[in-house]
C-alpha cells in the first residue's frame, strides 16, 4: 500500500513539475530546482539554538502545495486528460486528510499499547468525544 502511495505521489510530482515548467517556459530541471528552493528547509543556528528555516513558513506550505495541485488539475482538465487529474486529485485529498489520518492512527496505536500494558489511558485521548455530566433540576 505504501509503495502505491509513494508511486502516486512521485508521478504527481512529475506532473506538477511538468506543468510548472510549461507555464514558466523553462525545462523540467529548472522548474524542479525552483520548487526545491521554494520548499527547502535548512538547519540554522539562531541565538545558540538549532532552528529549521525555509522560504515559506510552516502554515503556508500545505496551502501552497494544494494550490499547485489544483492548478495542475485544472490544466489537465482543460486539456481533456483525465488520468493525470485522478492522480493530482488523489494526492490533493491525501494532503488535506493527512493530519487527521495521522492523529487517528496514532491515537488507535496508543490505545492498543495502553490496553496491552494494562494501563488506563488518559480520558482526553479522543477529542471528538464530548464528556459531560447531566443533573436533573428539582422543581
Amino acid at each position: 500500500m505504501l509503495a502505491v502511495l509513494a508511486g502516486a505521489m512521485t508521478y504527481t510530482g512529475f506532473l506538477v513539475i511538468g506543468v510548472l515548467a510549461e507555464y514558466l517556459g523553462t525545462g523540467r530541471f529548472v522548474a524542479g530546482l525552483l520548487l526545491g528552493g521554494l520548499f527547502a528547509r535548512i538547519p540554522w543556528i539562531i541565538n545558540g539554538k538549532l532552528r529549521i528555516v525555509g522560504l515559506l513558513p510552516q502554515p503556508v506550505r500545505r496551502p501552497v502545495i494544494v494550490s499547485l495541485l489544483v492548478l495542475c488539475s485544472l490544466h489537465f482538465l482543460s486539456l481533456g486528460a483525465y488520468m493525470p487529474v485522478v492522480f493530482t486529485g488523489f494526492t490533493t485529498a491525501f494532503l488535506i486528510l493527512f493530519p487527521w489520518l495521522k492523529r487517528t492512527v496514532f491515537d488507535r496505536m496508543r490505545l492498543s499499547v495502553f490496553r496491552f500494558a494494562g494501563k488506563q489511558p488518559s480520558r482526553s485521548i479522543d477529542d471528538r468525544v464530548i464528556d459531560a455530566e447531566f443533573k436533573e433540576k428539582k422543581e
